[in-house]
């Protein structure tokens, strides 16, 4: 095998528990890995706004030679700002997007770099938890009043029953399907990307950039917008809680986010390694 240089890992229910936490242990794990020269890239879709505070607590943030990939793969940066990539939903993608959660009357929402925007004047409770957790403001706006707004990302979010009846309308994505990558990133979510834009498209340019193979990447994650990461990855972790999807293609499923899944892979294979 050989040595893991890079480890992506997503964020929620992978790097946090279940109670939206960093535990010390899985701390110190990256920590210590990353002292020993291995880049610790956290990958996710939330904006950089949502993963800053992690980034500070793993001793990450504000520095040149440490990256970061937001907004599912649109997005990859140095954690000082430096932006070697970044994709944008085009305003009529979007407007087809709103027209089928609007048909079906499902809660949508689209986000720029710094802000989440939602036509539903009546907020619903995922976009208002989505705003707390990614630590961006949420905004009502018409949808002429977008066409001027550079979009990252645009998500259906509503209940999960909602969501599982949604995905299985293929043939009202399957038009869109041309332009846009479409996700699963929660119960809760399914995203939409453009075209070809995954966590692996994100990973593959900061590993073009370091010099480096997907032999020398290990990826950790638990939802669906995971997949592409951990089927490029030389070595792909699937959390103990992840989707079965994801640990069918994973090298190995390691504990859930409330037994310090992360730690385990990382002493597993980064730093009894090294």
């Amino acid at each position: 095998m050989s040595e893991i240089k890079l480890v992506a890992i997503d964020i929620d229910a992978t790097l946090l528990n279940s109670n939206r936490q960093l535990t010390t242990k899985v701390s110190q794990a990256i920590k210590n890995v990353s002292a020993q020269g291995t880049k610790v890239v956290l990958t996710s879709g939330r904006p950089l706004s949502g993963i800053k505070p992690f980034l500070a607590q793993l001793g990450l943030d504000n520095q040149n030679d440490q990256y970061v990939i937001s907004f599912g793969g649109s997005i990859v940066e140095t954690t000082s700002g430096q932006v070697l990539a970044s994709n944008q939903l085009s305003f009529n993608d979007y407007l087809k997007l709103y027209q089928i959660a609007t048909s079906l009357g499902i809660h949508f929402h689209v986000e720029s770099a710094d802000k989440l925007y939602t036509s539903n004047r009546d907020l619903g409770k995922y976009t208002i938890v989505e705003g707390f957790l990614t630590q961006i403001p949420v905004c009502v706006r018409t949808p002429e009043e977008l066409s001027n707004i550079p979009l990252v990302k645009a998500m259906f979010v509503d209940d999960p029953a909602k969501i599982d009846n949604l995905v299985q309308k293929t043939e009202l994505f399957e038009p869109l399907s041309a332009k846009l990558t479409f996700t699963r990133s929660d119960p809760a979510y399914y995203e939409a990307n453009p075209k070809g834009v995954d966590k692996a498209y994100g990973l593959k340019i900061l590993l073009d950039k370091l010099n480096m193979t997907p032999a020398n990447l290990m990826a950790i994650g638990d939802q669906g917008n995971d997949l592409s990461m951990l089927k490029l990855a030389q070595v792909g972790v699937a959390m103990g809680n992840a989707i079965p999807e994801l640990k069918a293609v994973a090298s190995f499923v390691t504990a859930d986010c409330d037994h310090d899944g992360v730690a385990v892979a990382l002493e597993k294979f980064v730093a009894a390694k090294n």
